[in-house]
């Protein structure tokens, strides 16, 4: 007699996380958030990661088993969200308004997103130890791809020439800087208003003198 097969009854169905764990999952990755952006990886504690979740030390590793998990997590959902900008570049688009529209794109990022900004520059600082292989797998492969297209443009006369890899390095560096550097920015403006919205028409101008083509002579 064959052995009986497992049934729905016998066999338990995988259980989703209640409402209760999504919100101490939530609540646990927000506060790593603040804690990491502050402390970087090595200066945080999980103690005070568990503090800033509300939730006992115990509690907090019931949901994740080290530090290093919770940071490894609060990364691989950053990708996806620091990729997207990059990614919305159309090679079909004219290529003053896609670049200028990916540093706006970006400025906001550091506008919106400051933690999540500060959290990858500390990975990257530390030598991308718990980031190293999406780099290569996912950031690379995307930025290679969209510097072909920039490269396509200057070739065809329709930008200046630029170096492509280093045109993207530059629109990080001038970008983030705003959420890395919010601090510093705020002192020396010595205001209380948002300093993304001049930042914004500055580097409208910049970037895009440095991207218009020469004129052909007449």
């Amino acid at each position: 007699m064959p052995p009986s097969q497992p049934t729905s009854a016998t066999t338990p169905a995988p259980r989703s996380r209640t409402r209760i764990q999504r919100k101490n999952r939530k609540a646990i990755l927000d506060a790593a958030l603040d804690v990491f952006s502050q402390h970087g990886f090595r200066g945080a504690t999980l103690d005070q990661i568990a503090e800033g979740a509300g939730l006992s030390k115990p509690n907090l590793l019931y949901y994740f088993p080290s530090k290093e998990a919770i940071h490894v997590a609060l990364l691989t959902g950053l990708m996806d969200t620091w990729l997207d900008p990059l990614r919305d570049l159309d090679p079909d688009g004219d290529p003053v308004t896609e670049l200028l529209a990916y540093v706006r794109r970006k400025l906001g990022m550091s506008r919106d997103f400051p933690r999540e900004s500060r959290l990858f520059a500390n990975e990257i600082l530390q030598g991308a130890p718990r980031m190293h292989e999406a780099i290569l797998a996912e950031l690379k492969p995307l930025v290679d791809e969209k510097a072909k297209i920039i490269a396509n443009w200057v070739a065809a006369g329709r930008i200046a020439p630029v170096d492509p890899h280093h045109l993207v390095f530059t629109i990080w560096a001038t970008t983030q800087h705003y959420a890395d550097f919010d601090i510093q920015v705020r002192l020396i403006l010595g205001d209380t208003t948002d300093p993304i919205a001049g930042a914004e028409a500055h580097l409208q101008t910049l970037f895009r003198r440095l991207l218009a083509p020469a004129q052909s002579p007449r």
